[in-house]
């Protein structure tokens, strides 16, 4: 997520069984055929993956042009799997019904990992062409399985058995089989066979939008590059930044320019805060936040009308109010309106604490007689200087200190303190993309954990962000199958044999998206569907955002944050100016927040009338009294979180709610007096983080914290008044 983009998967499909790998217990799959008579040639992309470690994917096998014709291969036994537990004969048990189902699908899951890694990470050539074919193939797929009157009939029995009441049955399979049901009765099992048609139409639909938004955004991010020619442009840019530029500007190998800022927040958020030029940075700062409405061929509107209509529609046939009704009601949160309360009860703080911010940053913009009044691309710019003002702090100072490799060492450590953990870079495992590095993760007694993979540079075909994926989820309900995990970033990469060096918000985004990471990889559940980060979607991030907090631990900073030239730590002086401008400028960052989640909520609240989404953001803003001098973090018609999927839609919020779980959580590591109390620690890793979705996440928590959530916490984390 993850920036707050921190989406554990890029595609807009994601399998309701889970990855789950071994052979159902129902028997072979029939032969899927050409033509009668005739044997379709298999995929390798379909085999079970070989080699060491349980196996790993085969990326030195992909051929690209392979994926149409494995899908359909790999679907149509998936759909003969299904229909296989759909009318066995023997009466319906959680073995027979729910494991089996557990098992299902194999290799159409190991196709689905790699091709939409390829998706997020190397989206150039025919990928795009292929992912618009695919994606609807996949829906009609889910919509077969949960339109399947016979299997949700065995379901159903085994939901209304004595094995759920007489014990026979433990916590985790009783979750198990309720989350199946209530999930088919929410996919619309209970249609008739009208309704059960439109809504696979819908569906379908749905699934080549959200396609076509995504590669809309892409478009814009690969297709709008600000060139700068001038050196003199380059004044107030850190000797970091400026090296990135150049090398950005000799990857893409045009006559534009000896530096280049691409459209990416990564590369954008530098060049607004510290590039003097002003007009630059409106140009940087207009291509960014223009992706998706730049009125061409790849303009989002249109789509995003169409989305927010056919959710609308579908919501009605199943029954509930709105959207995000629908949405919610497997969340922890349940229903919008308490996803509202928190969001309004944070909102007109943040509102005022900005206030603050550009009285501050005008008063200097005044002092300096720039005759300018603060606009949204002046504020990262301003807030810079407030921010060396009021805490002489510089940035500039401590990005010497933040290597990128310094910083994964760092991270790593901080983990095995926490949970054990201990890591070693291998080799001759193969990788998607040479920059990608691929570490074993091992217990404290030597015991094989998973595997992480790290692909943190920004390259062409990669969408923008960060984000944490599952190649292989953890489970052991058939033999003792580890997880295989990645992060995926998009640093800029420095001169040859130069380090990394990332900015402090940078280092935030890495140690959140190992949090998912570690979600994953310390999982210890038995079946694939309850496995690491398959949780509440208000849930899902907490793990992640409390990983951040080990970053600034002077145990973490102390050992990894030294000087690329010096390898001098970070001075203490520098540490005390860190800790002490803590809450700075949380106003921009919380409403810029809050903006984007309100307005995915309201559009998603709406119902069924038409929506200019342009029109609709502009009055909504206004009648929320946001700032005009910042934007929303994720503009609509780029709001990749909402209309890539419905996996964020009608729950943006989650990052907040997840937050305010994170506030409180972290206050209890404070009042053990150290982020690396080994009571709370196994606590956490007992009670949150290990036990993924086998209990409901109130009580994880409820066991962790020692009651429910306070979320005063929240507030005092953000430096905000409490009521």
């Amino acid at each position: 997520m993850v920036f707050m983009f921190r989406h554990r998967f890029a595609a807009a499909f994601i399998y309701w069984y889970s990855i789950a790998l071994f052979a159902p217990a129902f028997g072979q799959v029939p032969q899927v055929n050409k033509k009668d008579g005739e044997k379709m040639e298999r995929s390798v992309l379909l085999n079970e993956w070989s080699g060491p470690y349980g196996g790993v994917p085969p990326w030195n096998l992909v051929r690209e042009d392979e994926f149409l014709s494995a899908f359909t291969t790999a679907i149509q036994e998936a759909d003969a799997e299904i229909d296989l537990i759909a009318n066995a004969q023997e009466e319906a048990t959680f073995e027979n019904t729910l494991l089996a189902m557990e098992g299902a699908g194999k290799g159409l899951n190991r196709l689905s990992a790699m091709f939409f890694v390829y998706a997020s990470n190397l989206n150039l050539g025919p990928i795009g062409d292929i992912e618009k074919v695919v994606v609807p193939k996949l829906t009609e797929h889910e919509d077969r399985i949960y339109q399947n009157a016979k299997l949700f009939q065995r379901i159903t029995s085994v939901y209304e058995s004595d094995a759920m009441t007489n014990g026979e049955l433990d916590v985790a399979e009783r979750r198990l089989v309720e989350d199946r049901y209530k999930t088919f009765l929410r996919k619309g099992a209970k249609l008739n066979s009208q309704e059960k048609a439109q809504l696979s139409q819908i569906n379908t639909r749905l699934a080549r939008l959200f396609t076509d938004f995504s590669q809309n955004v892409l478009e814009d991010e690969n297709g709008y590059v600000t060139w700068v020619s001038d050196e003199s442009d380059l004044k107030g840019l850190p000797e970091s930044v400026v090296k990135a530029m150049a090398n950005a500007a000799k990857e893409r190998d045009q006559k534009g320019g000896g530096w280049a800022v691409t459209n990416t927040r990564s590369s954008m958020d530098p060049f607004l805060t510290y590039a003097d030029s002003r007009s630059l940075r409106e140009t940087v700062w207009r291509n960014y936040y223009n992706r998706g409405d730049n009125g061409d061929e790849f303009d989002n509107n249109k789509i995003i009308t169409e989305i927010l209509r056919l959710r609308a529609v579908r919501a009605k046939l199943l029954g509930y109010q709105t959207h995000a009704h629908w949405r919610m009601e497997p969340t922890m949160a349940k229903d919008p309106q308490a996803a509202m309360d928190l969001m309004l009860k944070v909102w007109p703080k943040a509102v005022a604490r900005v206030g603050e911010e550009v009285a501050d940053m005008q008063a200097i913009a005044d002092a300096e007689k720039s005759n300018i009044k603060i606009e949204p691309w002046d504020y990262r710019y301003y807030a810079e200087k407030v921010r060396k003002e009021k805490y002489d702090l510089d940035f500039n100072e401590v990005k010497p200190y933040l290597q990128l490799d310094k910083l994964r060492e760092g991270m790593m450590w901080a983990s095995t303190q926490l949970y054990g953990l201990q890591y070693s870079k291998i080799s001759g495992v193969p990788v998607f993309h040479p920059d990608v590095t691929v570490w074993e993760v091992k217990d404290q007694n030597g015991h094989h954990v998973g595997l992480w993979y790290l692909d943190p540079y920004a390259r062409g075909g990669k969408r923008s962000g960060a984000w944490m994926t599952d190649y292989r989820a953890q489970e052991n309900y058939r033999g003792d199958i580890k997880p295989i995990v990645s992060n995926n970033s998009n640093f800029i990469g420095g001169e040859e044999g130069e380090p990394v060096l990332i900015s402090w918000d940078d280092a935030v985004t890495l140690f959140h998206e190992f949090g998912h990471a570690l979600h994953g990889l310390v999982s210890k559940v038995r079946y694939p569907s309850q496995s690491g980060t398959n949780v509440a979607r208000d849930y899902v991030e907490f793990p992640s955002q409390l990983n951040e907090h080990w970053l600034d631990t002077p145990e973490v900073l102390n050992r990894f944050a030294v000087h690329y030239k010096t390898g001098e730590p970070i001075p203490q002086a520098l540490l005390d100016k860190i800790k002490k401008a803590s809450t700075f400028n949380q106003g921009f960052g919380t409403v810029e927040y809050l903006a984007s989640a309100l307005i995915d909520m309201k559009l998603h609240l709406a119902g069924d009338v038409e929506i200019d989404p342009d029109q609709f953001e502009r009055e909504t803003l206004a009648e929320m009294g946001m700032p005009t001098e910042l934007p929303m973090r994720h503009r609509t018609p780029q709001f990749m979180h909402i209309f890539s999927s419905d996996s964020y839609s009608a729950g943006y919020y989650s990052y907040l709610w997840s937050d305010a779980l994170t506030a409180d959580a972290a206050e209890r590591f404070s009042e053990a007096g150290s982020f690396y109390d080994e009571e709370v620690a196994k606590s956490l890793h007992d009670n949150v983080m290990s036990i993924g979705d086998t209990i409901d996440p109130a009580e994880g928590f409820r066991r962790f914290r020692g009651r429910d959530v306070d979320t005063t916490a929240l507030l005092r984390k953000r430096g905000f008044p409490i009521d």
